[in-house]
Parts: C-alpha cells; structure tokens; sequence
C-alpha cells in the first residue's frame, strides 16, 4: 500500500461521505471530526513510514482540535465556574451555557433525536424539528426558545416554525439543590454572600427579558441567588 493509494483511498471516502450526508451533518463533521480524522491519517502515514506527511497530518490535527475546544491539553473540559465566567443551566432535554459578560449562549442536546449534537452545528430546520420533539418539555422549551432569541430574532417568522408562539410561561419544577444553584450563577461551592450577590447582578444585566433576555433564566438566576444565600444567613 503506498502513500498515492492511501490519498486516493481518504479523497474517494471524503467523497462519498459528502454525498451521503446533510449539510449540517457535514458541518457537523468537519467541526468535530475532521481533526481526528486528520490525527488518525497521520497515524497510518507515520507507519507507512510517511515520516514528513505523516507529521504534518498529525500537528494540524491535534492544534485544530485543541483550537476547537474538544480537549484542553489532552484531558477534558476546564468546569464552568469563576475562571469562565459561565452558567450552566440543565433540563431534560438541554444543557445552555450563558456568558457572563456577553449574554451569548450556547448548548448541547441531551436527548432525543439530535442527542449529543450542538446548537450553533444545527440548521434553523433541525432546530425547528428539536423544537416540536420537546414541546411537552416547557423547562427544554423554555431554554431552546431564550437560545433562538439570541441566535436568529426573525426565528418565529421562519418558514420551519410555522405556529411557533411566544416564549413560555416559567415552568414549575423541583426545589433547586446548591449543585445546581452554584453552577447556574457560575460560582465555585463555598462563595461568599457578596460574590453571589455581584454574580446575580451581573448576569440579570444579559438574562433579564428587559434587557432582552429569557424569563425563564431570569427565574432559574433569582432561585439560585436566593437558595445560595439561605446559607449565609
């Protein structure tokens, strides 16, 4: 096997896979799969003793998938918290994140069809057909609906959300536990009262729907703060 057959062999894969896929899965793809695509090509390229390509394959893959955020020196994620200045938020069907700072959201599928996927890899069509499989779910609504606000604000109008209404009422739910109520407002277990009076502060500045924000995360920022500062009194 030599090295032209081993390239000919990925491009006629690349081929077919381009073909066969959607748009948003080759997006998908190439966001999340390229780079160990490219580590493994040069894997083989090494031991088909491709010593000069085979390293090159290998250093774009591995600084694309750091640069990607898929691993931070080979181990996983950083936890949210003070250094990212980021909240979690969970329901059944989605985990959001929300930047302190910037209001900017991001997200991950839990469930369902599009289980494991990312919002911004999905089109506006998956999102709609993500958002008729949770409708029963108002907490997954609610959030799916805060993200499409800050993504696409015409979202309602488009063609694929035909009857889509506006943003759900807040949803009833469970007692809020301080696992979650720290990571909701992006804290570290152990914060002081005035930190997690600065941190609810700063995120009703982007979360607050006067502010163009979500009255559900508004809901789930004011449990938090209230739930983490029952200790402190």
């Amino acid at each position: 096997m030599n090295t032209f057959f081993v390239l000919l062999l990925t491009l006629a894969t690349a081929l077919v896979l381009f073909l066969w896929l959607s748009p948003a899965n080759i997006a998908y793809f190439l966001r999340r799969g390229m780079p160990f695509a490219l580590i493994g090509l040069g894997a083989l390229l090494l031991v088909l003793r491709q010593t000069a390509l085979g390293s090159l394959a290998l250093f774009v893959g591995i600084t694309w998938l750091r640069r990607a955020g898929g691993v931070g020196s080979f181990g996983p994620r950083a936890p949210l918290g003070n250094k990212t200045q980021q909240s979690t938020v969970r329901s059944a069907a989605l985990e959001m994140r929300l930047d302190h700072e910037t209001g900017a959201m991001s997200g991950q599928v839990l469930a369902g069809k599009y289980e494991g996927r990312i919002l911004d890899d999905l089109e506006l069509e998956d999102l709609a057909q993500l958002r008729d499989e949770i409708r029963n779910d108002t907490q997954s609504l609610a959030l799916l609906d805060a993200y499409l606000d800050r993504r696409s604000a015409s979202w309602r109008e488009h063609a694929h959300f035909d009857g889509a209404t506006g943003e759900v009422g807040t949803p009833a739910s469970g007692p809020m536990g301080k696992k979650e109520a720290y990571e909701v407002l992006g804290l570290e277990p152990g914060a002081s009262a005035a930190d997690i009076r600065k941190a609810h502060r700063r995120l009703m500045k982007t979360a607050h729907p006067d502010s163009g924000g979500s009255t559900f995360l508004a809901a789930k920022i004011n449990e938090a703060k209230d739930v983490l500062l029952k200790s402190h009194t």
